[in-house]
């Protein structure tokens, strides 16, 4: 029985991380420019980044069982 790679986890990750930072990013971008629509791109991105984390700490819980 094979067990998921965790770089392939981590290559996993690496893009919706950087979706959700972009998201900040943006966010804060409009939030200079005096856009209180930047308040939800903000809120967005924090949630999809915290939905990354807890996928990140599922799926190495997950191989941490699987290894033993």
């Amino acid at each position: 029985m094979t067990t998921l790679d965790p770089q392939f986890m981590y290559m996993i990750l690496i893009l919706p991380s950087l979706f959700g930072l972009t998201l900040i990013g943006e966010g804060m971008n409009k939030l200079i420019h005096e856009e209180w629509s930047g308040v939800i791109s903000i809120i967005f991105g924090v949630i999809f980044v915290g939905m990354v984390i807890f996928a990140y700490l599922f799926f190495s819980s997950y191989l941490a069982s699987k290894a033993v």
